[in-house]
């Protein structure tokens, strides 16, 4: 700790910590490209991975196909259907208002020059097009392209934003010109060294970097560095109240506030780190990700910043610069008062917030879960809304056909055809590639992708196959959603348990009960139901959204637990220190009184920046954010406010129990202590 702020060594550890960033720029080198998918696809034991794997073993002419699909409410004209037939032979809609043409294309080739073919399919198919009519070029080399084209700058938005955010609310925190600049910078490089890490890491390891995984993970380094920050920061100001020296300040804010801060960020590590148990490649990757990227938060908030500003001394807080015997308004505040009320009126504050948050949480009743491809992306793509168009003027040939990828003799094939022919929702099955004993079969579905009806068919397909050849694979892209949609499932069963036994425990070892850790998380639960809740609506209500996307319910759990528990702890630890000396229920008043102002701020700061995911592409990413920022502002300003505070009141010293905290004798012990350490104290100057 004297490392940290002595008069040499504090400027040492602000150089060691820029020689470290400049050392893991110049060594993380590049790490292989990653998917921008939403979902980043299913595990490799899925059925549709290994079908594809199968399939790969096949001759493949490395084509795809673009879709052009032309259009004209009341229906085409003779000139529309000429201007179409330049691509090729279109294919009128049923209806008459739009017509189809195909054209293939080479798609093993590298993304710029496939993107350079789609963009000159449609500069051509744009050329001299009669008034009225519109043309829409789709097709999965289209849509590959245009979305990783809406990744293109996303990381770099996210992060300005982000940045942009986190500063303006500091200012606002602590009106100062000069403070805000110091966390901020710290925060800053805690970033630029995370993204650079993750880089080193991929490399290592040979395997892609996600740019959601990415974003996330800045998301986290800056809303928990910040945190950190605001809770040190507080307590800084607080000693320096007391204390002549502001190093002597420092150390005594370091071994109030450090526990908190360790074990916020433990409690945080280790609840993504349950992400390991997932089976599906996105999850794992994220929960590693955002788990290297709160150390980094953690190693940069609890070391470098103490250093920094110890370096900067008082005059960092002008115009409101601590001095000795200044007055602490955070004793007799707007929080003081607030804690009086909620202890005034305990079991009302309980039955009013359960109430209400069993309110927020009924809008989860028939919710649904699931996106189509064409649902998953907040950008203005072409090929999006053509895959629209053409799902409305031709139903089911937006669907991809189901691979159906068959060992065995013609007699097999023949018998899987037929099985597949049987099954409802299967328009037609035609022969593909063959090769080495495997035939693939290509299944046509007749309805749209991503829908309920086209998952029900394919599950179906799969179990009229197997019957007909067992050892028989079902892929394609309908599959894939499929088996991604059941691993989401089966990570939330799995990981959810793990994620609250992980911070069940930490409370437990922290807080040296049993009654209190149960308390706290039984509250952050019903905060994220609560929290779902109402983001459910507003994005089915307002927003005009069909549903959750697979992974929401996962992640905004993980985060919400995780950094909801964080202000819990900011303020049961406090609450833990000063009940010795004055008793739970005082000590919920002080506790709230004097940490009710850096943990409100930090909690709209962490809302704040969460709400910034939507500037990247994926509904995902929004609807997590949302999630999130509903969350974290319910734990900040009712949870933690008023919930907590009116259970802890109402419970007394049983809320220590088994440790013996607050009974009599223990507190009876603690002032015969204190007025022993007092008369210790004056006897050099007695004599």
């Amino acid at each position: 700790m004297r490392l940290l702020i002595g008069r040499v060594t504090a400027w040492l550890v602000l150089l060691a910590a820029v020689a470290f960033a400049g050392l893991v720029n110049g060594v993380a080198g590049s790490a292989p490209e990653g998917t921008s998918a939403a979902t980043g696809g299913p595990p490799a034991s899925a059925e549709s991975v290994r079908a594809a794997a199968l399939a790969d073993q096949l001759p493949d002419d490395g084509q795809g196909a673009l879709l052009v699909v032309y259009s004209r409410d009341g229906g085409l004209t003779d000139a529309d259907l000429a201007a179409a037939s330049r691509l090729g032979r279109p294919i009128p809609s049923e209806d008459g208002e739009a017509a189809l043409v195909t054209r293939t294309v080479r798609v093993d080739v590298p993304r710029e020059e496939l993107a350079t073919t789609v963009q000159d399919l449609r500069n051509q198919a744009r050329q001299d097009l009669p008034a009225g009519l519109q043309v829409e070029v789709t097709g999965g080399p289209a849509f590959s392209t245009d979305i990783a084209d809406s990744f293109s700058g996303a990381n770099t938005r996210l992060l300005l934003v982000t940045a942009g955010v986190v500063a303006l609310l500091l200012l606002v925190t602590y009106r100062s010109p000069v403070l805000w600049l110091v966390p901020l910078a710290v925060v800053g490089v805690a970033d630029q060294v995370t993204t650079r890490l993750l880089e080193l890491v991929g490399r290592l390891t040979e395997t892609p970097v996600d740019p959601s995984a990415t974003g996330i993970t800045s998301v986290l380094v800056f809303g928990a560095g910040t945190d950190y920050a605001l809770l040190l920061i507080a307590r800084y100001r607080e000693e320096l109240r007391r204390e002549p020296d502001r190093r002597a300040a420092m150390r005594n804010a370091l071994r109030g506030a450090g526990p908190a801060i360790a074990a916020s960020a433990v409690t945080v590590v280790l609840a993504l780190l349950t992400l390991q148990a997932a089976v599906l490649p996105s999850d794992r990757t994220i929960g590693r990700d955002a788990a290297i990227g709160i150390v980094v938060a953690f190693v940069f908030g609890l070391l470098v910043l103490p250093s920094a500003l110890v370096v900067c001394g008082r005059t960092l807080f002008w115009p409101f610069v601590p001095t000795v015997g200044s007055t602490d308004t955070t004793r007799t505040g707007v929080w003081a008062r607030i804690a009086g009320a909620v202890l005034a009126r305990p079991v009302r504050i309980v039955v009013g917030s359960v109430v209400l948050l069993g309110i927020m949480g009924a809008g989860l009743t028939g919710a649904s879960l699931g996106l189509s491809q064409t649902e998953q992306f907040r950008v203005s793509a072409e090929s999006v809304d053509g895959s629209r168009t053409l799902s409305e003027h031709f139903p089911g040939a937006a669907a991809e056909p189901a691979q159906v990828l068959v060992r065995g003799d013609s007699t097999t094939v023949a018998a899987v055809q037929s099985a597949a022919e049987a099954v409802r929702g299967v328009d037609g099955v035609t022969v593909g590639r063959s090769a080495d004993g495997t035939t693939e079969l290509l299944a046509r579905l007749s309805a749209d992708p991503g829908t309920a009806a086209s998952r029900d068919t394919v599950e179906a397909l799969r179990d009229a196959v197997h019957t007909a050849a067992p050892g028989t694979l079902v892929g394609g892209t309908e599959a894939e959603a499929l088996d991604v949609r059941t691993a989401t499932v089966r990570d939330l069963q799995v990981v959810t348990p793990l994620i609250v036994l992980v911070v069940l425990v930490v409370l437990v070892v922290l807080l040296r009960s049993i009654v209190a850790p149960l308390l706290l998380v039984a509250t952050v639960l019903a905060t994220y139901v609560a929290a779902l809740g109402a983001a459910y609506l507003v994005f089915t209500q307002l927003a005009g959204m069909p549903a959750l996307d697979t992974q929401v319910p996962l992640l905004s759990l993980l985060f919400l637990v995780a950094l909801g528990v964080d202000y819990n702890i900011f303020l049961v630890t406090r609450i833990r220190e000063e009940t010795p000396a004055h008793g739970t229920r005082e000590a919920v008043r002080v506790g709230v009184a004097v940490t009710g102002g850096v943990i409100t701020s930090a909690g709209i700061l962490l809302a704040a920046v969460f709400a910034v995911l939507g500037v990247l592409p994926l509904i995902v990413l929004t609807q997590i954010g949302v999630v999130v920022g509903i969350g974290v502002l319910l734990d900040t300003l009712l949870v933690r406010t008023v919930l907590v505070p009116a259970l802890f009141a109402l419970l007394g010293h049983r809320v220590w129990w088994p440790s013996r905290l607050d009974s009599p004798g223990a507190r009876g012990q603690h002032r015969a202590q204190t007025r022993l350490t007092a008369s210790t104290s004056e006897e050099p100057s007695a004599r």
